[in-house]
């Protein structure tokens, strides 16, 4: 098997399977992620693809919230030369995060929190707020609409968060919608055929 075979090439970036000798290698260290980091999600395809028709004006910096392997905010670094904070609760995805990010020469700064603990004078200075997938439980859309809630009042320019259309997801969005008004675009990627909404608040 080369090294090659271990590699994919997503929206860009360079990312590993699963085979890949690093990813096996931080697994048997231990780095076993437990809150659904274990792949990249399909709703990360439909950002990057939605971001990647968008003519809003850059932005300078970014927070990918629940980022997993962190391939939006990777791929918005790349794209924007951005400076992304790339925030996830489970401590053990962020040496995938960086194996990502070291495969494909960008920075980005990984930080371990949950969506309550990004409070407003973060959220004040960051210019997007970007997420995918971060909604698939019940217990979620509580503190999924309370972030979004603090990030809209503290002024963060614009909110994507991306999602196959679960239920919590929508339950959040018709709240979020109807407090504070944005978009809910359904989108389907040309690539890979991915299909879900996009909740997009311009905060301006």
């Amino acid at each position: 098997m080369t090294q090659n075979s271990t590699l994919r090439t997503l929206a860009g970036l360079q990312v590993p399977y699963a085979r890949h000798p690093a990813v096996r290698q931080l697994k048997r260290q231990g780095h076993l992620p437990s809150i659904h980091g274990t792949k990249l999600w399909g709703a990360s395809h439909i950002l990057i693809d939605f971001l990647s028709k968008d003519l809003a004006e850059p932005p300078r910096s970014i927070i990918d919230v629940g980022c997993g392997w962190g391939l939006a905010g990777i791929w918005c670094a790349k794209t924007y030369g951005a400076e992304v904070a790339a925030v996830d609760a489970d401590p053990n995805v962020m040496p995938f995060l960086q194996l990502v990010a070291d495969l494909n020469d960008i920075t980005v700064t990984s930080v371990v929190a949950r969506f309550e603990d990004l409070q407003e004078d973060l959220l004040a200075s960051t210019d997007w707020l970007i997420a995918a997938d971060i909604c698939f439980w019940d217990e979620l859309i509580e503190p999924v609409t309370n972030m979004i809630a603090r990030a809209i009042k503290s002024g963060t320019r614009r909110i994507i968060i991306a999602d196959p259309q679960r239920a919590p997801f929508l339950c959040v969005a018709e709240t979020i919608l109807q407090e504070y008004g944005g978009e809910l675009i359904e989108w389907r990627t040309d690539n890979t055929r991915t299909a879900g909404a996009l909740l997009v608040i311009e905060n301006e």
